[in-house]
């Protein structure tokens, strides 16, 4: 008796507790005190997107925003990112701020603005830019020719044979901007620059997709190796991906031949330049583009002001940098040092 009477006061406790909180989210929402601004990342497996949430959440809990975030199974899931903007949408956010796994989403996005939603892209524009108020990105055109044009000059005089480890088939703007830019920085004509592997020039040999991810990247470098051991420079979609691809080249002895160039500038990215796995890659800034995205929706709450474009470009520029430590002549660049007191900020 005394246990079953035990049980039903814990039952009756725990039911109190329920109600008490729900009672608790009801009445802020009733009240409205904090605005409920969604965040959408392609995945939780690229620390990329894991520190972008981070700056999000601490800018929002500035502002006074109640920040909740979503994410996806993969950097190409737009079923996943239509379905948390819906869901978003029906819960009355204020503002939706999304990676963008693919055009895809451009009528979940309208839907939203026409519902009276901010919509604000992060990390690349999307194809339509009426779809959203404002998108914060790095520019991935000069993230890949920073490292095309310092791989150019680091080759110096080898004949080169290059490789690229990209992110998926899917044609995903990101994807395809960082490496166009790449081949046009090392001087290679891209035949149309809004689409990749259409190029002609001997120089390339080979390329694989991999999810931008650690594993994708090592598959990939071991069938390009199969394919052509000649391979001199590899370039990566990201550095997890050249960390994967790293593994394939010294378990085939190639690490003093190929050398890898990639794009993010993540800490531990920064130390594996420092390391040698990767010889230079170009930074980003993930904070400052979620810092400053969860400003713009305070600044148009209070007064409808939407972002301002960067000269020359379709979207708000949050920097890139390049980091190595093996400078060459013309190219801007700053050292390992710099890099890992600046990684990601």
């Amino acid at each position: 008796m005394r246990s079953r009477f035990r049980r039903l006061a814990a039952m009756a406790a725990v039911a109190t507790i329920s109600i008490t909180s729900l009672a608790a989210c009801s009445s802020q929402s009733a009240g409205g005190e904090e605005p409920l601004v969604g965040l959408i990342i392609k995945t939780q497996d690229n620390p990329f997107y894991v520190k972008m949430a981070e700056g999000a959440k601490a800018e929002a809990a500035e502002q006074g925003f109640t920040l909740q975030s979503a994410t996806g199974e993969g950097q190409s899931d737009v079923d996943s990112q239509i379905k948390s903007i819906e869901n978003f949408i029906a819960r009355g956010a204020k503002a939706i701020l999304v990676t963008p796994a693919g055009d895809g989403i451009i009528p979940a996005l309208k839907k939203a603005r026409d519902a009276g939603i901010m919509v604000i892209a992060l990390d690349s524009p999307l194809g339509d830019p009426t779809a959203a108020d404002g998108t914060f990105a790095t520019d991935n055109v000069q993230a890949g020719v920073l490292v095309g044009e310092w791989a150019k000059e680091a080759l110096g005089d080898t004949a080169p044979r290059i490789a690229t480890l990209d992110l998926s088939t899917d044609q995903i703007p990101v994807d395809v901007q960082r490496n166009q830019g790449f081949l046009q920085g090392f001087g290679i004509d891209v035949a149309d620059d809004g689409k990749m592997w259409d190029e002609k020039d001997p120089r390339l040999v080979g390329h694989e997709v991999t999810d931008a991810n650690e594993a994708g990247g090592r598959q990939g470098m071991e069938k390009l190796l199969q394919k052509d051991p000649t391979i001199n420079l590899v370039y990566t979609i990201n550095e997890p991906t050249a960390a994967g691809a790293y593994q394939a080249i010294t378990a085939a002895g190639k690490q003093d031949q190929i050398t890898v160039v990639s794009v993010d500038g993540g800490c531990p990215g920064v130390k594996n330049v420092q390391g040698g796995v990767i010889d230079a890659t170009s930074m980003q800034f993930p904070l400052k583009m979620a810092e400053q995205a969860v400003q713009a929706v305070s600044a148009w709450l209070e007064d409808g002001t939407t972002p301002e474009n960067s000269p020359g470009l379709d979207f708000t520029n949050t920097g890139v940098t390049l980091i190595t430590d093996q400078a060459q002549a013309g190219v801007e660049s700053e050292d390992v040092d710099w890099g890992l007191e600046s990684c990601w900020g």
